[in-house]
């Protein structure tokens, strides 16, 4: 019987049919973010750091999200860094070499053919490395150990090691900055949008509920819900409109467009960045073909169950092969948005990204047994590790102890989530 004090809790979990784990991950987020911000001294929990933080976090995010399918079918993907950096580096070569030679510098094609060409290729690479895994039968875990090592080989052999830059103008949009956002006017704009997607969203819920005669949730518990949904992304517009551009950069649009400064100079709000966005947008996407697709539920049948999957009818071997396929792509998009971000592609980009995206994806909720993981909780895991990583470089903490910290956090939410699993039971 749970204790009185615990009720009040237990009631509002069924009410609303969160879960516990996510915010369980929200509170130790919020906990994380006021320790480094009282640590900081008020430096962490600025509109410019959290602006900074939103950006750096959105690569991890966006392979936290395949991560998550890759588990889930109890495999393992250890080489997404290395071909982060090998497909950012095409990339770069690309739009800085061999396009600009056809096509002539600046010219308008030049960032859809380069990022297309990543997208192929990391489509190409994921199958490679899916057929090798669900054809020929050899473990996720060596096919990819050896993936991060040919990867990142040829990453330093497409340029004999050397960093390619700068790139095209039009690309680096989707690295952030501030021309990569979109304003003030069009963060609420997005803000505005976001939220009637929310609502919406449980409408429609509802609705289907209705319709199949499911357990309804109480009225309150639908506004409640709608309610906080929207708090929090007002909030965080806000936050993005709160960090102006740099003088640097308000001088020159100023004089690009011929406004004269006042004295106090001139605010223009960064708004939403560029990869925030592509983030949001490739977490909802995932999301929806893991929770509303066939494919999605064969990924969680063959995690659940490889055996019952199989002699139900389901072609797990394509299934694995396809999720593989997907974690290509998603690496590719997130190489575009870190080169981006850089302006420049370098041999060690990626480098140990694979860590912390599987750590993302395990604090986050996903067991490694396979099976169980939500793309909601493993970009909240990236974010929570970018803020460990962002916040011990804030306050200038050495490399190899953030190393450190990373791994034990790993660990401890391994740990975690194998206590959680023997008390279900």
């Amino acid at each position: 019987m749970k204790p009185s004090r615990w009720r009040p809790l237990a009631a509002f979990l069924r009410a609303t049919e969160l879960d516990p784990r996510m915010l369980a991950l929200g509170g130790a987020l919020l906990l994380v973010w006021v320790a480094l911000d009282l640590l900081s001294g008020g430096l962490f929990l600025t509109p410019r750091n959290l602006w900074n933080l939103s950006v750096q976090s959105s690569p991890v995010a966006i392979l936290a999200t395949g991560m998550v399918l890759v588990i889930v079918t109890r495999n393992i993907d250890l080489s997404i860094g290395s071909m982060l950096g090998f497909i950012g580096m095409v990339m770069g070569v690309i739009q800085a070499e061999l396009l600009p030679k056809l096509l002539g510098f600046e010219h308008s094609a030049i960032w859809v053919l380069a990022l297309a060409a990543g997208l192929a290729l990391g489509v190409t690479l994921g199958a490679l490395q899916g057929f090798v895994i669900a054809y020929l039968g050899i473990p996720s875990f060596i096919v990819t150990l050896g993936g991060l090592l040919v990867w990142r080989g040829a990453a330093w052999w497409v340029t004999s090691g050397q960093t390619v830059a700068p790139l095209d103008a039009t690309f680096r949009l989707m690295g952030g900055g501030p021309e990569g956002a979109i304003g003030a006017a069009w963060s609420w704009v997005v803000g505005l949008i976001a939220c009637v997607a929310v609502v919406l969203s449980l409408s429609y819920g509802r609705a289907r509920r209705r319709t199949f005669h499911f357990p309804l949730r109480p009225m309150a518990a639908e506004i409640l819900l709608g309610t906080m949904a929207c708090v929090l992304i007002v909030g965080a517009v806000a936050v993005a409109n709160a960090y102006p551009w740099p003088a640097g950069s308000v001088r020159r649009y100023a004089e690009a467009n011929h406004i004269a400064l006042p004295d106090g100079g001139l605010f223009i709000a960064h708004g939403i960045a560029i990869p925030v966005l592509i983030a949001v947008g490739v977490g909802v996407v995932m999301a929806f073909l893991a929770a509303r697709t066939r494919f999605g539920r064969y990924v969680y049948a063959i995690g659940g169950n490889p055996e019952a999957a199989d002699l139900a009818g389901v072609n797990t071997r394509w299934v694995i092969m396809k999720v593989f396929m997907l974690m290509g792509l998603l690496a590719a998009v997130s190489g575009a948005v870190s080169i981006a971000r850089l302006n420049a592609a370098t041999n060690s980009e990626g480098t140990l990204a694979e860590l912390l995206v599987i750590a993302a994806a395990v604090i986050g909720g996903t067991s490694l047994a396979g099976g169980v993981g939500t793309v909601a909780g493993a970009m909240l895991g990236a974010v929570l590790m970018q803020s460990l990583q962002s916040g011990l470089v804030l306050l200038g903490v050495d490399t190899p102890l953030q190393s450190i910290v990373v791994g034990v956090v790993l660990v401890l939410a391994v740990w975690l989530d194998t206590m959680y699993r023997r008390r279900a039971r």
